[in-house]
């Protein structure tokens, strides 16, 4: 084998182990399950926030904490490549992963139900582990995810 063969496999080769190592890596709950309302936005495309000074405002949803909880945690289980990261439904407060489905990159996305006197106030923060630009996948994922909640609780 000649020299650019030999680079090329080890171009090759730093290729998969970079791909394995997206897929591996842990998301360290103490950094990724942050409050929604309040956590330190990136600046970055590819931080999408339904909150206070967010992308959206928050929403005001016509049910209690419990049952929007309920409804977020069953559209997140729904979703491929999607776990719980931390927090419990019942907290009010869970943080989900999801992964890309051909490389694996992790999106966290932080949910927040609180009490309000119209209902339940959800905020909801969606962003990037790796990268700049998600090609709106953020933005994307939350306005489906609140259409799915929404249904749920209609439903």
């Amino acid at each position: 084998m000649g020299v650019l063969g030999w680079i090329g496999l080890g171009a090759a080769a730093l290729v998969v182990a970079g791909a394995l190592a997206v897929r591996i890596v842990p998301m360290d709950p103490a950094e990724w399950h942050a409050d929604p309302s309040s956590g330190p936005r990136s600046g970055q495309p590819n931080d999408f926030l339904v909150g206070p000074g967010g992308d959206l405002p928050v929403q005001i949803l016509d049910a209690p904490v419990a049952a929007v909880m309920e409804a977020v945690d069953a559209v997140a289980a729904e979703q491929p490549r999607t776990f719980r990261l931390a927090g419990d439904p019942s907290d009010g407060h869970v943080t989900y992963v999801q992964r890309s489905r051909v490389m694996g990159f992790p999106d966290a996305v932080s949910v927040k139900a609180d009490a309000t006197d119209g209902g339940t106030a959800l905020t909801i923060w969606s962003r990037s582990r790796y990268g700049r630009s998600d090609l709106g996948m953020n933005a994307a994922r939350v306005s489906d995810w609140l259409g799915r909640i929404r249904a749920a609780l209609d439903g």
